[in-house]
């Protein structure tokens, strides 16, 4: 069946909650909490000329999903966009799905001027690492560093 991406709506967020909780259950940053992620969408759809939430469908259900938040850098000079939720549920990965994600993430950036994606990863989920390696993402030597407020 074929792979259908679109923009996400208000009615899509249960379903995206759920695909975040698999998300943050494999990162040990985060922790899963239903009521911040349906208040983190919920502020993501109210602005979309800077904020994208990307849905994938097959048959008419959601199986994976992308997020991405134009940023200035000051090193490019401009827009950068940062890629962060990316996930596809565990029976669909590996069938193409969270790339197609991404290369609609870049279009949606690039076409708003951003010049770099960026992301980061858990460095411990080596199969979401592979993903990016093989579609030539650069590790790089930052960090990433958090402070909560």
């Amino acid at each position: 069946m074929p792979i259908r991406v679109r923009s996400a709506t208000g009615a899509d967020v249960p379903g995206l909650v759920e695909l975040l909780q698999a998300l943050f259950a494999l990162e040990a940053d985060f922790q899963p909490d239903p009521e911040r992620q349906r208040r983190g969408l919920a502020a993501m759809l109210s602005d979309r000329d800077r904020r994208l939430i990307l849905v994938a469908e097959i048959g008419g259900s959601v199986v994976g999903m992308a997020t991405g938040q134009l940023v200035i850098s000051t090193a490019e000079g401009g827009a950068a966009c940062l890629v962060e939720d990316v996930v596809v549920t565990a029976e669909r990965r590996g069938q193409g799905i969270g790339g197609v994600l991404l290369d609609q993430v870049a279009k949606w950036a690039a076409a708003r001027g951003a010049t770099r994606l960026q992301l980061v990863a858990d460095r411990e989920n080596e199969a979401a690492l592979r993903f990016y390696d093989r579609r030539g993402w650069r590790r790089t030597r930052l960090v990433a560093l958090h402070h909560g407020l």
